[in-house]
């Protein structure tokens, strides 16, 4: 930016012109772009909604599925024939009874549930690993995916424990304990598997959502997938969900985009997803954008070819007139007799142009010592007034502080009250000259300090880190005390609790940075911008931000003055910054 504001003042107006009309064509089609780039993320996030209803839809069918599963689950752990088999077996029937009771207990599994709509088998099994199993497509499952099963369900305490497949079985399982209801002893009897078929409730569920074009895809929050058995991508390839479970990402695999969905289940700890190429659905779009480009090159160039001839029709006599004013500005004032006299000059803008340049010389030099002489004397009022507007309301709350002690405490307060007071007074009333040093303005502090500390007791915690090297610098006089003032009345007034009050300076460089900070409750950004336009009305002093603000500012040039940092909840930070200059330098 320092380069290009260098760059620009001297470049001649034709480039200049041409460089505008540039901006705005670039500009127009940067906007083009812009709407277009709208446009495409409405689109998409239109899509994420339709494809997030479906999604829900979806799961809402399948967890509905799943819950029928896990309450026929919970009627088969429960029912009295097979509590009553469990817990003969685990008392050591006989081998007779075993045959019955394996007879019966069987029977009653396909009562119970082995016939249900997705239900495969059911396994149940007796504390001593017996296994009885039935079911339309009944597969003997392995030691390591029962003792999963197992392991699930005994961390789920009496609950269901879904898991997900693997390659020794691809059904989706739903283990549990089995407890002896009998006087609540709640003895472990056994454990029950339901395997469910996957593949015919997911296909049921997400018709139209798992085709060539597009894939349905479920996992769990410990990685493993769900469905399909066979996806197109690993879903650690499409990145994290997002922190709530919902929401859309674009992802590139394997050199393919794809606008991938995700909704977390109310119910599981599965996430669902959609995956779809970006191509086919966003295809229009994108040819629309090249094709906004293509046009954008098209308009730039033959704006450019018509911008330059007519620029030139313009800056011509321009020019022929810079050539006169460079002739007066290398040869100062006196040099308005080298113009080629009133008949050369045409009567057009640029002949106006020149009669005014010369009037302008002839004025300028008496209007700048006029123009300086008004400043000097507008700032030294200015600086007056800003000190002479000390609003009486400071000592109407001491007055106000000092009646309380004295009610509330006794008089063994009042004396450092009047003190303190006094010395404030004397302070604002005896000290006419604009600086005074920071040792000085810190006593004040700490006279008002001690005022508000017997005010407010506990709540308020002031801190004082100032370095005594640097107490010898001097600053505008009542700059620090009005910035204390306001941490009182917005920081401690507005709290209950503790609140502290630090006052810091140090050194940078050749300037003398103070900073007043408090952890009050803060203030939101539009509060704060009013009150540092000095839109506020300042409680307390009246001597608000804005008028400390302007005060160095005159002092002390535009460099120096006062900033302000605030987030609601999280304190105010005000920082001063002044000339490093020490008292009688």
């Amino acid at each position: 930016m320092p380069v290009f504001k260098s760059v620009l003042p001297n470049m001649r107006i034709k480039h200049k012109m041409f460089l505008l009309v540039s901006s705005v064509v670039t500009a127009v089609g940067m906007l083009s772009l812009l709407l277009l780039q709208y446009a495409l993320r409405v689109y998409e996030d239109e899509i994420y909604q339709q494809s997030a209803k479906a999604l829900s839809l979806t799961s809402f069918g399948i967890e509905n599925e799943l819950k029928r599963i896990e309450e026929m689950s919970y009627n088969v752990v429960v029912d009295p024939l097979i509590q009553k088999n469990l817990s003969a077996i685990r008392d050591g029937a006989a081998e007779y009874e075993r045959y019955v009771i394996t007879t019966m207990t069987t029977e009653r599994l396909v009562t119970l549930g082995a016939l249900e709509k997705y239900v495969l088998s059911l396994h149940l099994y007796d504390v001593n690993g017996q296994e009885y199993a039935v079911g339309s497509k009944r597969e003997a499952l392995t030691d390591a995916r029962m003792r999963e099963i197992r392991e699930k369900a005994v961390m789920q305490q009496g609950g269901v424990a879904w898991v997900p497949p693997d390659p020794s079985d691809f059904a989706l399982a739903a283990g549990r304990e089995v407890r002896s209801a009998v006087n609540l002893s709640l003895d472990l009897l056994g454990y029950l598997a339901v395997r469910v078929d996957m593949k015919a409730l997911f296909r049921n569920y997400a018709q139209g959502m798992d085709t060539r074009q597009s894939q349905f895809l479920i996992w769990g929050d410990d990685g493993r997938l769900v469905y399909p058995e066979e996806p197109l991508h690993d879903p650690s390839e499409l990145g994290p969900a997002p922190g709530n479970g919902r929401g859309y990402r674009i992802t590139d695999v394997d050199g393919r985009r794809y606008f991938v969905t995700y909704v977390k289940s109310a119910h599981m700890d599965w996430h669902y997803m959609t995956l779809i190429p970006y191509d086919h659905i966003f295809k229009r779009i994108m040819d629309l954008r090249k094709l906004v480009v293509f046009v954008f090159v098209l308009v730039f160039i033959v704006t450019a070819f018509i911008a330059m001839r007519f620029v030139r029709s313009i800056t011509g006599p321009i020019e022929r007139l810079n050539a006169k004013m460079k002739r007066v500005q290398l040869a100062g004032f006196e040099a308005q007799d080298m113009d080629d006299g009133d008949e050369m000059i045409a009567m057009d803008e640029a002949g106006q142009m020149h009669r005014n340049f010369r009037m302008m010389v002839e004025r300028i030099r008496e209007l700048v010592n006029e123009n300086y002489v008004k400043q000097l004397m507008i700032r030294e009022t200015q600086f007056k007034a800003l000190q002479a507007q000390i609003n009486p309301h400071f000592l109407y709350n001491t007055l106000d502080s000092i009646n309380w002690s004295a009610k509330m405490n006794g008089q063994r307060q009042i004396s450092q009250m009047v003190e303190s007071l006094g010395f404030l007074l004397r302070s604002s009333i005896s000290l006419k000259e604009p600086l005074i040093s920071l040792r000085h303005e810190l006593d004040i502090v700490s006279h008002y300090v001690t005022i508000q500390q017997i005010r407010f007791e506990e709540r308020l915690d002031f801190r004082l880190d100032v370095p005594e090297a640097l107490t010898d610098a001097q600053i505008p006089k009542l700059s620090i005390q009005p910035l204390v003032e306001n941490a009182v009345h917005y920081g401690v007034e507005q709290m209950i609790g503790t609140c502290v009050i630090r006052v810091s300076a140090r050194l940078d460089g050749s300037d003398l940075l103070v900073s007043v900070e408090d952890d009050g409750p803060g203030m939101d950004g539009s509060y704060l911008a009013r009150l540092t336009a000095g839109e506020v009305k300042p409680k307390g002093s009246g001597l608000g931000i804005a008028n400390i603000d302007e005060r160095i500012r005159l002092l002390f040039g535009e460099r120096y003055g006062l900033t302000v940092e605030s987030e609601r909840g999280s304190g105010t930070r005000v920082h001063l910054r002044f000339p490093y200059k020490k008292e009688g330098s």
